[in-house]
């Protein structure tokens, strides 16, 4: 059974309306991913807020940091998986599948991160994104002094509060747009 084939359940903006820095925004999405990603889509609906959201995204998950792209994702994943946001666990578990070679993760992340043999690093990493996601306010000095003993500077810890926090607020923008990630992400690297 397919999914729905709506972008979200607003009216999107109408492409060709777009300035030209976000039609060639979107004509590099195309070349370089074979689609545009329905998140942009939507927020091509308050074209300064893509343009933030897009440089917010590019930073996080793409800028310096002490942690992975890889490890980034896997934050999107499992804070997004204990938000049940549909959207970013298809397109974020598709990234995973992507950086890490193996179509499994992706989905261990997608269901329950718990399962997945995990280094203790990343198992910190994400025990802690989880609760961030869940419990934000139960976090505590032990939390902190727990990923530091695993290795990660403040500067890393700051990038995994920065992922966890982005992703949650993502989800909540998905769910309360209704927002439907592209069809063609379930089929990729499987």
């Amino acid at each position: 059974m397919p999914q729905p084939d709506h972008v979200m359940r607003l009216k999107p903006a109408d492409e060709d309306g777009l300035d030209d820095d976000l039609k060639a925004y979107f004509a590099t999405c195309l070349e370089k991913l074979g689609m545009v990603p329905n998140v942009l889509r939507a927020y091509a609906l308050r074209p300064e807020k893509l343009r933030l959201f897009s440089r917010m995204y590019n930073e996080l998950m793409l800028g310096q940091s002490g942690l992975s792209k890889l490890e980034r994702e896997m934050i999107a994943v499992t804070v997004s998986a204990e938000n049940r946001c549909y959207y970013c666990l298809v397109a974020h578990g598709q990234a995973v599948r992507a950086l890490s070679d193996d179509p499994a993760l992706g989905e261990m992340l997608a269901f329950n991160y718990r399962v997945a043999a995990l280094p203790t690093r990343q198992r910190a990493m994400l025990d802690f994104a989880a609760k961030l996601a869940t419990a934000p306010q139960d976090i505590t000095e032990d939390d902190r002094e727990g990923l530091r003993a695993e290795g990660f500077s403040d500067e890393d810890i700051f990038d995994i509060c920065d992922v966890a926090g982005f992703f949650s607020y993502t989800n909540r923008v998905a769910h309360g747009l209704d927002m439907m990630p592209n069809p063609q992400y379930h089929a990729m690297n499987r």
